[in-house]
């Protein structure tokens, strides 16, 4: 199927769920939504392929293209606030945006603080590493060593399974994921902690680097959309739409672009 046909049938998909009334049972955020006509959206734009910064200065990913499609259901224009990943749940909290899709896992912990719609997809950790030996760690207690120091997004899932499965290591936080790879390749820790996806596409953009990752990621994690508790029905509404995208093979496609093909990797500065 080329490229431009592709993009048809997305279209098109995306007409299709955009003709979905939306809930005339207004909570606090899908009336704040629907008067002002906009849908602010927090991502870190520092995860690719999931949300990251290309050469011009646009923000594109999977998670972009996921809020691009919700604004356009909802009828109304996306404000995409850019942001540290750990501000991201206290700008939910403070009504700074309306939701957020950064490639957040869904943990108890946050699911305290936010409701989440999803999963839209689902990921894993992995170890960006130059050390042959760190890359063939195949456990979760492999990883606990007093001689390693690892880096890990600071308020992620990432640098809370350093914390709890490999209390030894030394944990290293960082603001973003640019900084992590740096202090990868700079010898300054033995590896960065990421999803899967993240360490994969890291060791396809710079092959010269020296960078492996394990042949198969240590957990299991549920990505989705948080969005302020108390508003139930703009979950639901969200929830419609993630559903119908699924459905209706606009997440299948959305994956194939960011994960199977590589060739917007050409657009990063």
């Amino acid at each position: 199927m080329s490229t431009i046909t592709k993009r048809l049938l997305i279209g098109g998909l995306l007409a299709l769920v955009a003709a979905l009334p939306l809930n005339t049972m207004a909570g606090e955020t899908l009336s704040r939504v629907v008067d002002f006509k906009v849908l602010k959206v927090g991502m870190s734009g520092g995860q690719p392929p999931m949300n990251t910064v290309n050469r011009d200065g646009e923000l594109m990913g999977m998670d972009v293209d996921l809020a691009k499609a919700l604004a356009a259901a909802m009828r109304v224009q996306l404000e995409i606030k850019k942001m540290p990943f750990g501000e991201l749940m206290t700008a939910l909290e403070e009504d700074k945006v309306d939701m957020v899709i950064s490639g957040m896992a869904i943990t108890p912990e946050r699911t305290e603080m936010a409701s989440f719609v999803g999963p839209y997809m689902v990921s894993g950790k992995s170890i960006l590493t130059k050390n042959d030996t760190i890359a063939k760690i195949t456990a979760q207690e492999e990883v606990n060593r007093d001689n390693l120091k690892l880096a890990a997004l600071k308020n992620s899932t990432s640098a809370s399974f350093v914390s709890t499965v490999a209390p030894q290591a030394s944990l290293v936080e960082i603001a973003d994921y640019d900084e992590g790879i740096a202090m990868v390749r700079d010898g300054k820790v033995d590896g960065l902690v990421a999803d899967m996806p993240i360490c994969q596409l890291t060791v396809m953009r710079y092959p010269d680097a020296g960078f492996v990752t394990l042949e198969r990621p240590l957990t299991v994690e549920p990505i989705g959309i948080a969005i302020k508790k108390g508003d139930a029905q703009f979950l639901n509404l969200v929830q419609n739409y993630v559903d119908a995208y699924g459905k209706m093979g606009v997440m299948q496609k959305m994956q194939e672009r960011w994960f199977k093909d590589s060739s917007w990797i050409a657009a990063l500065p």
